[in-house]
């Protein structure tokens, strides 16, 4: 699978519970259509992590592809933030937070989102109207 530059393409954990609300979440306010997504855990994603040479590691819940390039962690999830419709994009401002700092916090969150939130034995499939947006 190749990527286009005009591609954003989220790649989540697809077994996390605060991930697939946070999908659900991106989907609703994303009125411009913006994001393509793949659970981390399907072919597709991995292919796309092997196309760009990205290596998951185990606390990895969130990735984005876009412009050709990989962002990972709060970045990710801060660069999703800016596309979305306000008042949500005005949260890409906490990329003025040190990276140190941010990916501090995403890394917690991260290592305990399954006994936070919870985990599904398998993979939400997502049908009807966003049936397209899943790659």
């Amino acid at each position: 699978m190749n990527t286009t530059k005009k591609e954003a393409i989220i790649l989540f954990d697809g077994v996390c519970n605060l991930c697939n609300s946070s999908v659900r979440f991106v989907l609703k306010h994303d009125n411009k259509n913006q994001f393509l997504f793949a659970s981390l855990q399907s072919d597709a994603a991995q292919k796309l992590l092997l196309q760009f040479n990205y290596e998951n590691d185990k606390m990895l819940s969130l990735v984005l592809i876009e412009n050709d390039k990989v962002y990972d962690r709060s970045t990710a999830a801060l660069r999703i933030g800016k596309k979305l419709r306000a008042p949500w994009n005005f949260l890409h401002l906490l990329i003025l937070v040190p990276k140190t700092i941010r990916d501090y916090v995403y890394n917690l969150v991260a290592k305990n989102r399954y006994k936070w939130f919870g985990k599904r034995d398998t993979c939400l499939i997502y049908s009807g109207e966003y049936k397209n947006r899943f790659i």
